[in-house]
């Protein structure tokens, strides 16, 4: 079992940014994939991004390419994600998420997940 814990969300302002943690313990962090969703108000859950065991390889929903990144440290069992030039529409909960097998974005294949944390962006 993988217990996983996010930080570091909070409001900020339009073009802003934040950078969220996602602690992980209780595994073989090092094995998992790693992704990032989010879920706005009256919205469905959607991918954000993810990046594989190695940190070799990322993923970017169209939406945060070119603005977020993705990154892990597996010394730290850590997945972060920095995110820059926000905008009031990336107001969330966001949610990390691990998992073993093979990679991908559809988060029916995730199997741990945290409790989320909340970004506000304000315009």
């Amino acid at each position: 079992q993988v217990q996983l814990v996010e930080s570091g969300g909070g409001l900020v302002q339009a073009g802003g940014s934040l950078r969220l943690s996602c602690a992980a313990s209780g595994g073989t962090f090092g094995s998992y994939h790693m992704a990032w969703f989010r879920q706005a108000p009256g919205k469905e859950r959607e991918f954000v991004t993810t990046i594989n065991w190695s940190g070799k390889s990322t993923m970017y929903a169209d939406s945060v390419k070119g603005r977020f990144t993705i990154s892990r440290d597996n010394a730290k069992n850590t997945v972060y994600l920095q995110m820059n030039s926000l905008k009031p529409e990336d107001t969330a909960v966001y949610y990390c998420a691990a998992r073993l097998g093979g990679w991908g974005k559809d988060q029916r294949g995730y199997d741990y997940w945290g409790q989320g944390t909340q970004v506000t962006v304000s315009s």
